[in-house]
């Protein structure tokens, strides 16, 4: 992996922390005990848990919080950092100390790799090996959701247009490029597993005119309204995409990399204390892509807050007490 001159480095830490501050809070939600503290007590511990912006980021960061209340840990929240980047940046500086991470992501994104492995299991082992030999990131256990990208498009302009893979789009890129428009988000167009990546594998490239960039979460609504564009980027696992009656189009080639969730520690957090491995692993096992799209759309689709939709969750399977 290439690594920032020790200048640069250090600029990006301070730049973590600065981006970071005042977004603590150390008064959440308490947490009862429930079957995640049997025999896993963190009395006298603190954390700082983090998460990008999105929603399932913030979903899992206050899943997280809670579930380490209830082992008793004192818990600050970082949760909302803006980009992958940014987040990571505060993990290896020690601004957070744990933050849930996507395979794709740390494959691409931080170890450098430029061929994604497309079976998850081999992913993840390959992530978890370098992740921890290279930047003293520990991988705790894999989420079965898989949280990829995706082109998304109104099913019934879907239909209309007769596309039935992203080869087919590229195709109606080339020939017809204003129904191919495009609502991209700012981090997935500059990312080697977004936009400038899919457009090289597909051997296509849509115009400027019809790519739009906008915040992430206006997309959906956007491919909805077919307004500014037919096509958005989205991901699988975002609750909206049911509800607004869209439709990811088929990877045939296989660009998209595996995106399983997993937490993410620093080496010596996690050494210091390895019972936060026994809470979080019944939490990924227990996130599927059904269940992560029905606590997203708890948020977006009903309006209900992060926290709120992560205690009903973790009450709901157990994991804390009610």
């Amino acid at each position: 992996m290439r690594k920032l001159p020790a200048a640069a480095s250090l600029a990006a830490s301070l730049a973590a922390v600065a981006l970071t501050a005042g977004c603590f809070s150390s008064t959440g939600t308490d947490a009862k005990a429930g079957s995640l503290a049997e025999g896993n007590s963190l009395k006298g511990v603190t954390l700082t848990v983090g998460s990008k912006e999105f929603t399932e980021q913030l979903v899992l960061c206050q899943v997280t919080a809670l579930a380490l209340r209830s082992a008793g840990a004192t818990v600050k929240e970082k949760c909302g950092l803006q980009g992958s980047n940014t987040t990571r940046a505060a993990l290896t500086s020690g601004s957070i100390d744990l933050y849930w991470e996507y395979t794709g992501t740390a494959w691409v994104n931080y170890l450098k790799q430029t061929e994604p492995i497309g079976d998850p299991a081999r992913q993840y082992a390959a992530v978890a090996e370098q992740d921890l030999a290279k930047n003293k990131v520990k991988w705790l256990a894999a989420a079965p959701a898989n949280n990829t990208y995706a082109l998304a498009v109104k099913t019934t302009t879907m239909r209309q247009l007769g596309i039935a893979d992203l080869s087919g789009y590229a195709r109606l890129a080339k020939t017809d490029p204003s129904k191919a428009s495009t609502c991209v988000a700012s981090e997935f167009a500059g990312r080697s597993d977004g936009w400038p990546g899919l457009q090289k594998a597909y051997g296509f490239s849509l115009p400027k005119s019809d790519v739009a960039t906008l915040a992430e979460g206006a997309i959906y609504d956007a491919v909805g309204k077919g307004e500014p564009c037919a096509f958005g980027e989205v991901a699988t696992t975002d609750g909206r995409i049911k509800a607004l009656g869209l439709t990811p189009v088929p990877d045939d080639k296989k660009f998209f990399p595996v995106y399983n969730p997993a937490l993410t520690v620093r080496e010596s957090v996690y050494r210091d204390d390895p019972a936060i491995e026994k809470i979080a692993n019944p939490i990924a096992a227990a996130l599927t892509d059904s269940v992560l799209r029905e606590l997203n759309g708890e948020v977006d689709i009903r309006g209900k807050q992060p926290e709120e939709v992560a205690e009903t969750w973790l009450k709901s399977k157990g994991f804390i007490g009610g």
